[in-house]
């Protein structure tokens, strides 16, 4: 009998990942794992359109409602708990699904992906040299003492220059050996939702109307008294950065709205980029009526394959 493979459903917001993955997952009998940063906060439900209990339709699924809004969000803690998940999915003969458009998040669950310690102090020093003598005279530093590092990264990124040094400082080895891999830790089927971009467009639009018909501005006013401001990563989310600004009275109830689609949109782009450069998925238009079938002829092709490796 061969293994229960990952089956991974990416792509950019508003695609209709979420319901693919209850339909694959009760279908294949398997358990959902998120793959959204914003969902793994308990209480952001509405403006990040969180599958609601009704719609799992008895399907289990790991990292939502996982960190309160005051907490940090981390690529490193996520990459832990999300490969426990998986892997003890798997140990019980299902499928893992993992679900999201968060495209590190994806990554660190199912590739390769070595991530690096931090230290605020060295970054911080870093950063200041930065400023005072120009990234370009940082790159010169990272040329020296990695090359490869230093070609994989632009001159004008201070982020990523300051990012490869501090790495170098702390751990003692080139940057370019925690470079991510395109190498999934386990067999995986990557399943990727694409729309034209009009489509898209109209979708976003429809959706963050939603989002203010269903309360978002109440939802935000209820995380506000339980701290959301004093988490940085919770409250620069999508439509809660642009309702609390609402709240404030810096932004009209127009101008939120408007502020949110326009910053989906965008963020939409970057998603579609991200995924789109990984030529490990295989693309489908959820529009289709024969969606789920399509879905699961490619994970019977990826079970197949994992029967005749494993």
């Amino acid at each position: 009998m061969p293994a229960p493979v990952v089956v991974a459903v990416v792509g950019p917001t508003a695609t209709g990942k979420s319901a693919l993955a209850v339909a694959l997952a009760t279908v294949l009998g398997g358990e959902v794992v998120n793959a959204d940063a914003s969902q793994l906060y308990r209480g952001m439900d509405i403006g990040t359109a969180k599958i609601a209990a009704t719609e799992r339709r008895g399907v289990p699924h790991h990292l939502l409602d996982v960190l309160d809004v005051t907490e940090e969000a981390s690529v490193a803690a996520y990459q832990r708990d999300a490969r426990a998940a998986v892997a003890d999915i798997q140990a019980r003969g299902q499928h893992p699904v993992v679900v999201g458009g968060s495209g590190l998040y994806v990554r660190a669950a199912l590739d390769h992906l070595e991530i690096p310690p931090t230290d605020p102090a060295t970054r911080t020093r870093l950063e200041g040299e930065a400023a005072r003598h120009g990234t370009a005279a940082l790159h010169d530093r990272l040329a020296a003492r990695d090359p490869a590092a230093a070609r994989a990264i632009q001159p004008t990124n201070t982020r990523r220059v300051v990012r490869a040094l501090e790495v170098i400082e702390l751990t003692g080895r080139p940057f370019s050996a925690t470079m991510p891999q395109r190498r999934h830790v386990r067999p995986t089927v990557v399943l990727g939702l694409a729309l034209p971009r009009p489509v898209l467009d109209e979708r976003i639009d429809a959706r963050v109307e939603a989002m203010w018909r269903r309360g978002l501005v109440e939802e935000v006013r209820v995380l506000d008294h339980a701290g959301l401001r004093a988490g940085r990563t919770a409250s620069r989310a999508l439509g809660y950065a642009q309702a609390l600004a609402q709240l404030d009275g810096e932004l009209t109830e127009a101008q939120a709205r408007e502020q949110t689609a326009a910053a989906t949109r965008r963020l939409a782009r970057r998603q579609e980029s991200w995924f789109r450069a990984d030529p490990r998925t295989t693309w489908l238009d959820p529009r289709r009526p024969d969606l789920l079938e399509v879905a699961l002829a490619a994970v019977d092709g990826a079970v197949r394959d994992n029967g005749h490796h494993g």
